[in-house]
């Protein structure tokens, strides 16, 4: 299992790493490591044929999976669907969920959540386009 190092850290911003996505394994938490306030990120793995070892749902966060690499089974309650490399799932709250690796390469996936319901403004709703010399 990879371990999330922060490597910076300021008063608007942390960067943390989990080193090379390729060859992770496991499942590593992100809010820790750069303080986060609005969400959890995780990075998961799963080996061919390995699903996670429980269903779970959630009583206030829905989850948005982001698959990375790999294919796969994922099921929500009573529905099972076909996941691969590129696909999104959004779970609501209160529902079983889990997913399985059906490739012969590992599922690599990122889990984000968040309350459900609790964005209020995206993109260009909530962002402004400032000026500010560049030092890139």
């Amino acid at each position: 299992m990879s371990d999330i190092k922060t490597i910076l850290k300021g008063d608007k911003f942390a960067v943390a790493t989990i080193g090379a996505i390729k060859g992770f394994e496991g499942k590593q938490f992100v809010k820790d490591a750069t303080g986060a306030t609005s969400c959890e990120i995780s990075f998961g793995t799963l080996p061919e044929g390995a699903s996670v070892p429980f269903f779970h749902s959630h009583k206030e966060n829905e989850e948005n999976y982001i698959i990375l690499s790999g294919e796969g089974k994922f099921q929500v309650d009573d529905t099972v669907f076909d996941i691969a490399e590129g696909s999104i799932v959004r779970v609501a709250t209160n529902c079983d969920r889990n997913l399985k690796c059906t490739s012969a390469e590992p599922l690599t996936y990122i889990c984000i959540q968040a309350k459900e319901g609790s964005l209020g403004g995206y993109t260009m709703t909530d962002a402004e386009i400032t000026e500010h010399p560049t030092l890139l």
